[in-house]
């Protein structure tokens, strides 16, 4: 059979975008839809904005250090309209140059919804069709509005990005880590935040000391975080449930901004019962509870594509589907729903399909960072999940960092090894730090190459930095 094209695929993300230039780069006949902005979420409306605004956040306390240390400067203030018109335009650069990527590989660009009428055809939403010897799905992933009354009141993560002002007070209802770094950025800015979590603690699914330091930390800095708690009703303040805007709980804060409501909303102040029993009124608020593959109304299903209960879509350790002309990676696959992975199972089709190397993804130790303040970066196993393999031995400390400690501030940080008693080698290693990503991407190197604890040990320390301790720590704090 004769096809249009070798390659079609369905999603302008990091992923898809690196696939489609690989197989490009061999030859391929390659074609790609995508709805919205190229760049896909990571570029447009997740990664780059969110670590953009981390980094804007992290300077409300650096007047005060900068005081500490000798120099005679003020407070200021955050002028959120700036930042965002300069935010959008470093994001409108980024899709720029994910277009040119693809346009200087050979890839034929279509902006428009894409589904695949069937095993080899992709059909527009303009009616064109295309027919294509292999189809990739690379359609992401949404966040989720949980099922309560008044939801709809709330916003998203993605609409943060587009707030024409900040409000001056905001619920973020999740524990996550978006919700985790949403809470600590927009408290940065300051806005007024409170967090609730219906679990007993945030960041569930991290190691239980380092996600534990994070949420004191970020209770010290003034996010006012109840875990256990979630929404039971939110409605527009001053409706039937007869508040006028007074706060009976979780408080308002000094003012930031203008309020603001996202478009398509009311507007004004929501009143929100808790589970606890307190209602309170916010400026906005935010849900954080989770996203969901972009998989319906494809037609995949309906091909014989197998969809799991939350809407991924299955696939085997070469990111194809039951329908063998078929493969699905990033997001929409809900495997491990990190930008870099998904560019990876990218390069691991764009080898198997079109090089003749059958590359399977690794998904194993997977170096991670929540970008709260402190960061949390953390690679392999937590002290959890290896107490459970077999007998462990933790190593770890936690001290006030020389910058923090001269300039009077409380901040602590964690440096922590998990080590196999049997083995020596460190099965986990978790950092609560700030610019805890940048030290936690390097220690994966020697934990994805099996580095023993002695392995550590015999490396020199660099003095003086909070790193070094990874490699000073020589008695156990615990075995298990």
């Amino acid at each position: 059979m004769t096809f249009d094209l070798d390659l079609f695929v369905i999603g302008g993300g990091s992923g898809g975008v690196r696939a489609a230039r690989m197989a490009a780069a061999s030859g391929a006949r390659v074609a790609l839809a995508e709805a919205s902005r190229m760049g896909g979420t990571c570029v447009i409306r997740g990664c780059v904005p969110k670590k953009l605004m981390v980094f804007a956040s992290s300077f409300r306390e650096m007047p005060a250090e900068a005081r500490a240390y000798g120099w005679d400067i003020g407070d200021g203030a955050f002028d959120w309209t700036a930042f965002r018109a300069r935010l959008h335009a470093e994001l409108d650069r980024l899709e720029g140059v994910y277009r040119r990527l693809l346009d200087g590989s050979g890839v034929t660009i279509h902006d428009t919804w894409a589904r695949l009428a069937d095993a080899h055809t992709v059909e527009l939403a303009d009616g064109r069709r295309f027919t294509a010897k292999h189809i990739l799905v690379a359609t992401g992933g949404r966040p989720e509005r949980p099922d309560l009354p008044g939801a709809h009141l709330g916003i998203v993560s993605d609409d943060i990005f587009l707030m024409d002002h900040l409000p001056r007070s905001i619920l973020i209802v999740g524990g996550g880590f978006i919700a985790c770094e949403m809470a600590c950025i927009l408290q940065g800015l300051g806005v007024a935040v409170t967090q609730f979590y219906r679990g007993a603690q945030i960041l569930r699914g991290f190691d239980d000391e380092a996600r534990g330091l994070v949420a004191e930390a970020m209770k010290a800095r003034g996010v006012n975080l109840h875990c256990g708690t979630n929404i039971l009703e939110m409605a527009q303040a001053g409706a039937d449930h007869g508040l006028t805007g007074a706060v009976t709980g979780g408080g308002m804060g000094p003012p930031v901004g203008e309020s603001h409501a996202p478009e398509g909303q009311s507007g004004g102040p929501i009143w929100v019962k808790a589970t606890n029993g307190t209602e309170a009124t916010f400026d906005a608020v935010l849900f954080a509870t989770g996203r969901a593959p972009n998989s319906a109304g494809m037609g995949l299903a309906e091909l014989g594509v197998e969809i799991g209960r939350r809407g991924e879509v299955v696939v085997d350790s070469y990111s194809q589907t039951a329908v063998p002309s078929i493969y699905a990676i990033g997001d929409v696959t809900n495997r491990v729903n990190l930008t870099p992975v998904a560019i990876r199972e990218g390069m691991a089709f764009s080898r198997t399909v079109f090089d003749g190397i059958p590359t399977p993804v690794d998904h194993e130790l997977i170096p991670a960072a929540v970008f709260t303040q402190p960061e949390l970066g953390t690679v392999g196993l937590t002290e959890e999940e290896a107490r459970a393999r077999g007998p462990i031995e933790v190593y770890a400390t936690s001290f006030r960092p020389m910058r923090s400690a001269f300039a009077g501030a409380p901040d602590r940080v964690l440096m922590k090894l998990i080590v196999c008693q049997q083995s020596r080698k460190v099965l986990g290693c978790h950092i609560v730090a700030p610019e805890a990503g940048e030290m936690i991407q390097l220690a994966a190197i020697a934990v994805k190459m099996g580095a023993t604890k002695e392995d550590f040990d015999r490396t020199v320390a660099v003095h003086p930095t909070m790193a070094e301790e990874l490699v000073t720590m020589r008695s156990p704090v615990r075995k298990a």
